[in-house]
C-alpha cells in the first residue's frame, strides 16, 4: 500500500511540473510567462488573459509572472529541464540561441494569415533564424531625446522634428551651447552601452556585424560605426557637454538630475515617458524629440518584444490561437498603451490614441517606419560578446580611459574570437 501511495504521489508531482497539458476534465491548460512589469502593462496582460479564459472554457491560459532581469538564464534552465512555459514573452535579441538550440517552435505554419500580414516584414526579420520564424514581434521601442522644453525654448535652438531632425554634428554643437557651470546639454545613461550604441549607429550607416558568403559573422568597426561612439566620447571628454557621472547610470538614475535642471536632454527609450509622467515635479515642461540622424536618416535598430511557443508545448495549435487573440489590433493597442511603447502591427499603429501630441506619442509613432532589426539580431554568441568584450570596451572608451584605436581592436580582435567559437 505504501509503495502504491508513493508511486501515486510521484505521478502527481510529475503531472504538476509539466509545462502544459490536458486536465482530467478534458480542458487544456497553457502556461503563459509574461515579463510585463509596469502596473498598466501587467493589468493589460492579465485582463486579456481573463478575457480569453472567459471565451474559451476548454483552453485555459495560466498567467505566470517572469522578470526581464533573469529571463535568459531562467528560460535556459527551464528548457533543459523540460519545464518551459508553453507561451514565452521575451525580446528578439534573446531568441537566437534558443531558436538554433531547438527550444522554440517554428511558427511559420501555425500563425493565421491575418497576423502574418499585419506585421511588416522588417519586424518579422527580427524573429527569423535560418528558415524558421520563432517569435511574434509585437511591441517596439525607439530611442528618443527627452528634453527640458523650457530650457530649449529659452536657448533659442532649432527644435528638431521627425521631418527635420538634428544631425549628429548639430546635436553635438547644440549640447555644447546648452552647457555651463554645473549644467550639461545631455546626460547619457550608458550603464548598458552596447544596445544603445549599436542601434543608434544605424542612423549613421553603421552595421558592425557582417555576414559572409559562408554564413559566418565577423565584427568590423568601420566609419559609420564610429559616429555615435565618437559623439558621446567627445561630448563627455572634450566638450564637457555630457555629464561624466551618468555614463555608468541606468536611465531611471538620470531623471532626478533632469528634473532638477542639471541636464537639458536625456536619450532614453520611448517607454521612459511613463516614469517621467509619474515622477516629474508639478509644472515641469518636457517634450519628446527624435534622435539625431545621419546618412541613414532616422533609421535605428530595435529588438522588439516577442511571443514564442515552446517546442515542447503539446498544444501548439491552441497556443497559436491564443497569440492570434492576444495580438488582435485593438488588443495590441492596449498592450502598447500599457507599456508606453509602439505596436508592430500596421492596423494598431493607426489608432488615434497613438497619434496624440500629449506625452510625445505622435513623435514616437512617426519613427515607427524607420525602425529596423538591431544589428546583433541573428548573431550567435552575441550575449557573451556583449558582456565580455563590448560592454567593458565601450565603458572605458566613453570614460576616456582608452582611445578609438583600442576600442576598435577589442571589438574586432577580441570580439571575433568570441563569435568564432559559436560558428565552428
Amino acid at each position: 500500500m505504501r509503495t502504491r501511495l508513493l508511486a501515486l504521489a510521484l505521478l502527481l508531482l510529475v503531472a504538476g511540473c509539466s509545462s502544459g497539458g490536458t486536465r482530467d476534465d478534458g480542458r487544456i491548460t497553457l502556461r503563459f510567462q509574461s515579463l510585463a512589469w509596469q502596473e498598466e502593462s501587467v493589468e493589460a496582460n492579465q485582463r486579456l488573459v481573463k478575457e480569453w479564459n472567459a471565451a474559451h472554457p476548454d483552453v485555459r491560459v495560466e498567467y505566470v509572472q517572469g522578470s526581464w532581469g533573469s529571463v535568459h538564464d531562467q528560460l535556459l534552465t527551464a528548457f533543459e529541464g523540460g519545464e518551459a512555459p508553453d507561451i514565452i514573452h521575451d525580446a528578439s535579441d534573446d531568441l537566437a540561441d534558443f531558436a538554433y538550440g531547438g527550444y522554440l517552435a517554428d511558427l511559420g505554419g501555425l500563425l493565421p494569415a491575418r497576423l502574418k500580414s499585419d506585421i511588416p516584414r522588417r519586424s518579422w526579420e527580427t524573429t527569423t533564424f535560418g528558415d524558421g520564424v520563432y517569435g511574434v514581434p509585437f511591441l517596439q521601442e525607439p530611442r528618443v531625446l527627452i528634453a527640458n522644453a523650457t530650457w530649449l525654448r529659452k536657448s533659442g535652438v532649432r527644435i528638431p522634428t521627425p521631418e527635420k531632425p538634428w544631425s549628429w554634428s548639430e546635436f553635438r554643437r547644440i549640447t555644447e551651447g546648452l552647457s555651463g557651470p554645473g549644467k550639461y546639454g545631455v546626460a547619457w545613461p550608458l550603464k548598458e552601452p552596447v544596445s544603445a550604441t549599436l542601434n543608434l549607429s544605424l542612423s549613421a550607416g553603421g552595421q558592425l556585424f557582417h555576414r559572409g558568403p559562408d554564413g559566418k559573422v565577423t565584427v568590423r568597426f568601420q566609419k559609420g560605426d564610429q559616429v555615435v561612439p565618437r559623439t558621446v566620447h567627445d561630448q563627455a571628454n572634450t566638450d564637457r557637454s555630457a555629464s561624466p557621472t551618468t555614463l555608468g547610470s541606468g536611465g531611471s538614475d538620470t531623471l532626478p538630475g533632469f528634473f532638477a535642471g542639471r541636464y537639458a536632454m536625456v536619450p532614453l527609450g520611448f517607454s521612459y515617458r511613463q516614469q517621467i509622467v509619474q515622477q516629474a515635479p508639478k509644472g515641469f515642461d518636457w517634450q519628446v524629440l527624435p534622435a539625431p540622424a545621419g546618412v541613414g536618416g532616422l533609421t535605428q535598430g530595435v529588438s522588439p518584444q516577442t511571443l514564442s511557443i515552446a517546442e515542447d508545448c503539446p498544444h501548439k495549435k491552441e497556443a497559436a490561437e491564443f497569440l492570434d487573440f492576444f495580438l488582435r489590433p485593438p488588443n495590441m493597442v492596449r498592450l502598447a498603451l500599457g507599456d508606453w511603447m509602439l505596436p508592430t502591427g500596421t492596423e494598431a499603429l493607426k489608432d488615434p490614441a497613438l497619434h496624440r501630441t500629449k506625452d510625445g506619442w505622435a513623435t514616437g509613432t512617426a519613427l515607427a517606419g524607420h525602425l529596423r532589426p538591431a544589428p546583433a539580431q541573428s548573431v550567435r554568441g552575441y550575449p557573451e560578446w556583449k558582456d565580455k568584450v563590448a560592454t567593458p570596451a565601450l565603458q572605458e572608451y566613453y570614460s576616456g580611459a582608452i582611445g578609438i584605436a583600442e576600442l576598435r581592436r577589442r571589438l574586432e580582435e577580441d570580439g571575433n574570437l568570441v563569435l568564432a567559437r559559436y560558428q565552428r
